[in-house]
This record gives structure tokens, C-alpha cells and sequence, in this order.
């Protein structure tokens, strides 16, 4: 197993420069518990990792510790040593949400992914308001979006075609493919997934549990990885899925990160990506009377006429408020939470600065010294 295969590029490669001459080894974080990593090496190697202070300390929140998908230059140390994670290397994507609950902090689902899969289907678990969060936190990632309709034979054709085509509405980028995990004739299977894979690419599934994921795994894999079974029919939630987020190699080429099942898809994103995402709602309230139109009993209001009219859904303009508000409030929750931490950072290095062993190592750590 090369770094390649890992997906190490020469933009990584030129970034490790620095990291290797002080003798640090590159690795791709494939899981994570609250107190160690495990990082896979070039050959296949994989160790068990704990994390440098320093870089704990320098982290702004905890999304800018190392997640699964990062790369990570680690110090070996010696053969009674622990190994030590040192360094995390810049992000080329990273999926995120905002942490369930009343956070205001962001969770890192996955990094360094090529594309993002979110797997639904045409029963209960479909929702297109759901769907619009998946892919406005996909946009805002950097990744490709693609969404599998699953479990296709166990639905009428036609009630999965118009679930696809739904899907197809919301983003001019997504790729949609009605799917079945199980062999079905006529249905697309686990050549869509194996067709996106390709050494060195990265893919992360999402969704609900219960949809399928852990069947296309075992199919892609070839082995019973994950136990899969039936969905409860009082919670709706698969029996034997995905416990807990991981990286794997798959065999015939590419990167796989599975994902337990999302319950919540809390936005983690800014005004910019919701715009984007809704240009037909944009494009409408362009042409309000006034410019400062609230769209709700202002005279002239182009969105208002066109949800009566019929050209625009209302459940989605309802969705597009729904969001904004949310994003609103996120925004105000985060500079909250920065105004707090600036003003704890400088009252501890006040603390620290009052006798001289802690202003040296105050100095060493802004010297980046370990």
C-alpha cells in the first residue's frame, strides 16, 4: 500500500517539506476515540496515536483537531515511546455540520473527501428539506454531491424515479441514482458506487440508518464488515450498523468513510452557500418592488405572487426562511463563543505571563518548539 493509494498528492507532498526534516512521518487518520487515533501508514501499517499539546493547544475549536481523513505527520519517538501526533495538514475539503444540540461549534464528519454520497430512498426516509441541508453542507465542503435512491425494489418505480428527480431540482451539480443494494433487475447497484471509485479517490457515505449503507460496504468490501439487519419497526433505525465513523482501503482501489447514521443535519455553512443554493428564490426577490422587501405582506413582492401563482413550492420558500434564520442565529452563537474565548485566552495568558518559567515556555510555544 503506497501513500498514493491513501490519496498523498504533490501539493501534500510539497506541504510535508518542512515536517520531514524535523523527521516526522506522513499518515491518514482512519479513526478516532476521545483519548487516541489510529493513523494508517505507507505499507499499511496502523498505529495507535496520541495527540502533541501543542497542537491540542493551538486549536481555535475542536474542529481544527484532526478528524477522520486528515493527514498528519507523526513523531515515532522510540520503541518505548508513544507515537505522537504532531502536525495536521491543511484541508483540501472538509464535510461538516454543526454539532447537534445548542452548540454554536462545528463537527467534522469528514476530510480530504472527493465526493460526499448520501444514501435515501423513496419511502419514509425521504425528504427533500432534509436533502436540501445535505447539499448546501456539501457545497460548502468543497466536495461533489451525489445521491443514491436505495432500496429501489421495494418502492414503485416511478415513486423512486420522481424521488430522483426531486433531488435533481434542488442542485444543478448533483449526480442522482436510483439504486437497490440487493440484486434487482433493471436497477443500478454497487457498479454506481465502484464507478465513482478509483485509487486514490476519497468517498464518505451519509444518511439515515436503516437505508442501506452498511449493505453496499459489506458488497464493496466483500465480507460481512458491518452486521447488517432489519430496520426497528418502533424507532425506524437499523439493528446492526455503523457504531462509529471509520477509514478503509477498499481493494480494488479508492477510500471509503463510513459514517454511523445522521439523525440531525444541523447547518454548518454562511449566506454565501444558501444563496447559491437557492437561485430560483434569489432570482425572485430581485425583482420585489422594493428593495428592502420583507417578502411576507410588502407590496410587489415577486416570491409571494409566485408561491400563490404556483411557481414556486412553498414548502421550499418556507424551507429557505427556515434556513436563513438558522444561519442567523449560528453566526450569532459563533461570535459569541469567540468573544468568550478571546477574552478567557487573555485573562489565562495574563496568569501565565506573572513568573518567568511560563513566559519561556509561552515563548517556545510561539516559536513552534516541542
Amino acid at each position: 500500500m503506497t501513500l498514493e493509494d491513501l490519496g498523498w498528492n504533490e501539493d501534500l507532498a510539497a506541504e510535508f517539506t518542512r515536517h520531514a526534516k524535523r523527521g516526522l512521518v506522513p499518515g491518514r487518520v482512519i479513526g478516532e476515540t476521545k483519548i487516541n487515533y489510529g493513523v494508517l501508514l505507507e505499507g499499511g501499517d496502523v498505529l495507535d496515536c496520541v495527540l502533541a499539546g501543542k497542537l491540542w493547544h493551538d486549536a481555535g475549536c475542536d474542529a481544527d483537531l484532526p478528524a477522520v481523513g486528515d493527514w498528519v505527520g507523526l513523531d515515532l519517538g522510540g520503541k518505548q515511546d508513544e507515537v505522537v501526533i504532531r502536525e495536521r495538514l491543511a484541508r483540501r475539503t472538509r464535510f461538516s455540520r454543526k454539532m447537534p444540540g445548542k452548540s454554536s461549534e462545528e463537527q467534522v464528519i469528514a476530510a480530504n473527501v472527493d465526493l460526499v454520497v448520501v444514501v435515501t430512498d423513496a419511502g419514509e426516509d425521504f425528504s427533500p428539506r432534509r436533502m436540501e441541508r445535505y447539499l448546501m453542507l456539501i457545497e460548502k465542503s468543497g466536495a461533489k454531491p451525489v445521491v443514491l435512491v436505495n432500496k429501489a425494489d421495494l418502492y414503485p418505480p416511478e415513486q423512486s424515479a420522481e424521488a430522483a428527480e426531486v433531488i435533481r431540482g434542488l442542485s444543478d451539480t448533483v449526480e442522482v441514482h436510483v439504486t437497490s443494494a440487493v440484486e434487482s433487475e433493471g436497477l443500478e447497484g454497487l457498479e454506481v458506487l465502484r464507478g465513482y471509485l478509483q485509487p486514490g479517490v476519497s468517498l464518505t457515505l451519509v444518511g439515515s440508518s436503516g437505508v442501506g449503507k452498511s449493505t453496499l460496504v459489506n458488497q464493496l468490501l466483500g465480507e460481512e464488515w458491518q452486521w447488517t439487519g432489519e430496520v426497528n419497526e418502533v424507532t425506524g433505525k437499523g439493528r446492526h450498523t455503523t457504531t462509529a465513523r471509520e477509514l478503509i482501503v477498499l481493494p480494488e482501489g479508492g477510500i471509503l468513510i463510513d459514517n454511523p447514521g445522521v439523525r440531525e443535519v444541523q447547518m454548518w455553512t454562511d449566506e454565501h452557500t444558501l444563496r447559491e443554493s437557492f437561485t430560483d428564490v434569489e432570482a425572485l426577490g430581485g425583482l420585489c418592488k422594493f428593495a428592502d422587501c420583507k417578502h411576507q405582506e410588502d407590496a410587489g413582492c415577486a416570491i409571494r405572487s409566485a408561491v400563490e401563482e404556483g411557481r414556486l413550492d412553498a414548502a421550499r420558500y418556507d424551507s429557505y426562511l427556515r434556513l436563513e434564520e438558522e444561519i442567523e442565529e449560528l453566526n450569532f452563537r459563533r461570535k459569541k463563543r469567540q468573544m468568550s474565548t478571546e477574552r478567557w485566552a487573555k485573562r489565562n495568558r495574563k496568569v501565565k505571563a506573572r513568573n518567568f518559567e511560563d513566559r519561556v515556555e509561552m515563548d517556545r510555544e510561539e516559536r513552534g518548539e516541542f
